[in-house]
């Protein structure tokens, strides 16, 4: 049986280094709609940060954000299922994260905070003025994560970067054995922390199966460790090209980088 879902990560994978979809991408993917595909977001981002893309691709479907911490429906702007971190882990790991001086970035409700703008955050937010004001994601500073962790309705997950990636290994490895928190590696020096059984393959499965299908029905697109789960669990898991070897090795089908068409081909030769 032909796959009828595409599950697509961002970063890496369908958007290319300068955080663009290329045209080929674009008018794939229309095509494939319209053949009766249905086209889905799996990613590590905040619902609040896939604006532009939501809307250049004209979904209708929900998203999947945070690794898997919750299901998003845009046309309702409602979570439709979550799984947020409780609050008394939020605030050991925020002062875990004071402890070894690592600066994180907290998602919670509808917006991403932070306490002080320096590396990835500064990143993060010099990315968001570069939209139009109506697609910008939603950051506040706080004076204390960990007030603001008891303040709102939910945290999904904690971005945490350092350019001494094994600095940061070493920090994940002691928030993952004092916690018992899911750590997922989301970009090359960037760890997601999230509630530990949360992922892209749990969740879309979920998604798969509340449609009448199975994951068989679905080909999934990724490039970093946390794709992994549902590059394995899908029907057909496409690795790109710039993904690392470990991750290459869990998927069905490798193809070209995500500064090439190598999405708009495989959906052309595969899929259409």
């Amino acid at each position: 049986m032909a796959p009828r879902v595409i599950a697509l990560d961002l970063d890496g994978t369908l958007l290319a280094p300068n955080k663009t979809i290329l045209p080929a991408s674009l008018e794939a993917l229309a095509r494939a709609k319209a053949a009766g595909y249905q086209v889905l977001i799996v990613t590590g981002r905040h619902h609040v940060a896939i604006h532009p893309f939501y809307q250049a691709l004209a979904l209708d479907t929900p998203a999947i954000c945070c690794n898997g911490t919750y299901l998003y429906d845009y046309a309702a702007k409602t979570v439709l299922e979550s799984d947020p971190l409780p609050v008394e882990k939020a605030q050991a790991l925020i002062a875990l994260l004071a402890e070894h001086r690592i600066h994180g970035l907290m998602y919670v409700d509808d917006t991403m905070m932070y306490e002080q703008p320096m590396g990835h955050i500064t990143r993060t937010l010099n990315w968001a003025q570069s939209l139009p004001e109506a697609q910008r994601p939603s950051f506040t500073q706080v004076a204390s994560l960990a007030s603001a962790a008891r303040e709102v309705k939910a945290v999904w997950k904690f971005a945490l970067a350092d350019a001494d990636t094994e600095r940061l290994q070493r920090v994940t490895d002691v928030v993952a054995d004092r916690l018992d928190l899911a750590c997922e590696w989301s970009w090359h020096d960037q760890v997601d922390i999230a509630r530990k059984g949360n992922s892209k393959g749990s969740r879309l499965a979920r998604w798969v199966e509340s449609q009448g299908l199975s994951m068989q029905d679905v080909v999934a697109f990724g490039d970093n460790y946390n794709d992994i789960s549902m590059l394995e669990a899908a029907g057909t898991g496409v690795a790109m090209g710039n993904a690392d070897e470990a991750v290459k090795a869990r998927a069905s089908v490798v193809i070209g980088d995500n500064t090439e068409n190598s999405i708009a081909d495989f959906i052309y030769k595969q899929l259409l």
